[in-house]
């Protein structure tokens, strides 16, 4: 496993700020930790004492609503930072992290994250910025569940997974999402997401092998939203 001084995961999140001295801080004291796909990283109301750094994979954030449904609020993928907004709060975990295949995290103590918060400004601001975008994203979420019908949500989905998972060899996608995920996505019953799935099918926007998801005519779905 590499220190975090080599390791260009934290170009992608607020680590990028940290100084030589910070990051070699950092790198004696952290946890390597593996999850298999479908493995609870913390649960809603759990209390965190740190934060995951996730070096490869990816996970669903997810809140459970009052009439016992999953509602998924983010995907999170390889560079991203996990349970920072609850380490800075000082409050128990507000979503669910699971797996959607198997990752790799590094987890951060919450000692020595304050302790940067407090010492260097520039680390501050960026964990501000994540929390502002966040936040951001919170409010996208509300128009479009809104204002956006489902056919509009779950096309938008679809191209967030290709512009953000890519795809494999054969042209899939790189992430494999249950119906029930779409649907917890989208913010709609299982049988909406799969019947609208299906009429993107027998469009000829995507065409699908089990759960796996291939893009077929990504300018149609763009058109969709």
């Amino acid at each position: 496993m590499s220190n975090c001084q080599q390791c260009i995961i934290k170009q992608f999140n607020s680590m990028k700020v940290l100084t030589e001295e910070e990051l070699s801080r950092i790198s004696d004291c952290k946890t390597f930790i593996s999850f298999k796909k479908g493995d609870v990283i913390f649960k809603e109301g759990d209390a965190l004492n740190g934060v995951y750094c996730i070096r490869n994979g990816a996970c669903k954030l997810s809140k459970l609503s009052a009439n016992g449904k999953d509602q998924i609020v983010k995907l999170v993928v390889r560079g991203d930072m996990l349970g920072q907004r609850s380490v800075v709060s000082g409050e128990s975990a507000n979503l669910s992290a699971i797996a959607l295949d198997d990752m790799d995290l590094c987890f951060i103590p919450k000692s020595e994250i304050v302790k940067n918060l407090h010492e260097n400004t520039n680390f501050s601001f960026e964990m501000l910025k994540l929390m502002a975008l966040d936040l951001k994203l919170a409010d996208d979420i509300i128009v479009d569940m809104a204002q956006k019908s489902v056919k509009q949500r779950l096309a938008e989905t679809l191209i967030y997974l290709h512009d953000n998972f890519g795809e494999d060899k054969n042209s899939m996608l790189n992430v494999i999402l249950s119906r029930e995920d779409f649907a917890g996505i989208v913010g709609t019953a299982t049988e909406s997401a799969i019947r609208v799935l299906s009429q993107f099918k027998k469009d000829k926007l995507i065409s699908t092998i089990g759960k796996r998801i291939k893009i077929e005519n990504l300018e149609e779905l763009k058109r969709v939203v």
